[in-house]
């Protein structure tokens, strides 16, 4: 682990060391994702409309495929200011604060409508204020995926019961190991990065992701099954930090938000377009793909539901009350 964390630290400093000195304004975004990502696409449109629109006078360079560390190390990157801004998974968030459990957990949305409605209203507005608190400035929201079940076992899963005593991947975060646990699984938290090699050597049984990564990276070719379970809306939270955003003239804070926006608005195009396609691909490799019907979702949703009490209990009512007058 110091090991680790010290070869972090190094390519940390060696990145900012071997950044060119700018007159100019120069703004550096990390991100674990793959470059094939559609959140990747959407900072590579966020650099062509800031370049573009300042007449260079404003350069973005994109770190990809975590060559800075992961989410945690990113954004403690954003908080030190060695990375101007990040995208984390908003659960990382929830290290400082429970409060960022709330967008991740099992059917907390009724669907990617409702959760964008939800983010991009007073419920979002009060998670992106609360990162002031630890020294970051919350900016928007860019979509991780709707998170979805891939397996070699006890295929195809179309209960939580299938799911019994199955090794599956899952994040650090309490709230998705704790759904899996009742559904009888054994979550077993791992980097992203090791994934591929711990389904192909049967180290893991099973993972959970979006679609954009279950295809960008390849856990399709060492899976048998996918389930469309749309259990958890996954979101990164745009984060940067405060002394460089706030150290921006007003003209070019404001190309920044726009292009952000702009940028998000662009990463859904990308995903309405893609996510069929990519379910294609996934049948035309031979892997089976399940779309569970409305009934079957809501065995999933109910076996869960104590889960998601019990954090959603955990945190400010206002939070919680912001959230369901979305709802109704």
């Amino acid at each position: 682990m110091k090991k680790n964390l010290l070869l972090t630290l190094g390519t940390l400093v060696s990145i900012a060391i071997s950044m060119p000195v700018f007159s100019k304004t120069n703004i550096k975004v990390g991100h674990g994702a793959a470059d094939t990502y559609h959140m990747h696409k959407a900072w590579v449109k966020f650099k062509e409309i800031v370049e573009k629109e300042s007449n260079q006078e404003i350069t973005v360079d994109i770190f990809p495929n975590g060559q800075v560390g992961g989410d945690r190390e990113l954004t403690e990157a954003v908080q030190s200011g060695i990375v101007d801004m990040t995208s984390p998974v908003v659960e990382v968030m929830s290290g400082w604060d429970n409060a960022f459990t709330v967008p991740g957990l099992p059917y907390i949305f009724p669907n990617r409508e409702g959760a964008l409605k939800a983010l991009y209203g007073e419920f979002g507005n009060k998670l992106l204020e609360k990162a002031q608190n630890f020294g970051l400035e919350g900016l928007g929201w860019m979509e991780n995926g709707i998170r979805n079940i891939t397996s070699n076992v006890n295929c195809p899963i179309t209960k939580p019961g299938d799911l019994k005593g199955v090794k599956i991947r899952t994040m650090q975060v309490d709230a998705h190991m704790d759904a899996f646990k009742a559904m009888g699984a054994k979550p077993t938290p791992m980097s992203f990065n090791e994934v591929y090699s711990a389904l192909q050597q049967g180290v893991i049984d099973a993972e959970e992701n979006p679609l954009g990564h279950i295809y960008s990276s390849h856990f399709y070719e060492v899976q048998k099954c996918v389930t469309l379970s749309g259990h958890v809306y996954s979101t990164h939270m745009v984060l940067a930090n405060p002394d460089f955003y706030n150290g921006l003239s007003e003209t070019n804070r404001a190309l920044v938000n726009s292009a952000l926006k702009r940028a998000i608005d662009y990463q859904q195009e990308v995903i309405a377009k893609e996510e069929q396609e990519q379910i294609n691909a996934i049948r035309a490799a031979g892997v089976t793909v399940t779309e569970l019907t409305p009934e079957q979702s809501a065995v999933f949703e109910k076996v869960v539901a104590p889960v998601r009490e019990k954090y959603t209990e955990a945190v400010d009512p206002e939070l919680i009350k912001a959230l369901e007058s979305v709802k109704n």
